[in-house]
């Protein structure tokens, strides 16, 4: 992330609601890599393009998508479909994002 753009970093900075901030806070989840932001700033992801990316497991790759859904849904008022590998998995995402 260029030095100037390093409050991108933070998921405050990223236009989402005061509710789903506090949430995230509350996981201890404040800032991103610099991947994942590297991610959302990338050609015209924000606005719908396709984003092809890989991580090991538990690097983060779920917060990117979990932040390219919310903010196309609170901005287009759309429904999204969010494709998870397993039934417990699906389960746990329910929870956290309800």
């Amino acid at each position: 992330v260029p030095e100037d753009q390093a409050d991108k970093l933070l998921l405050a900075s990223w236009g989402l609601p005061k509710a789903v901030l506090e949430k995230y806070h509350s996981l201890g989840v404040v800032r991103m890599f610099e991947w994942q932001a590297e991610c959302l700033m990338l050609g015209q992801v924000l606005e719908g393009k396709n984003l092809v990316y890989s991580a090991p497991t538990s690097a983060g790759k779920t917060l990117v998508a979990e932040l390219l859904i919310l903010k196309r849904v609170l901005e287009t008022r759309k429904k999204a479909l969010l494709i998870l590998p397993f039934v417990s998995v699906a389960k746990e995402k329910k929870c956290y994002l309800q």
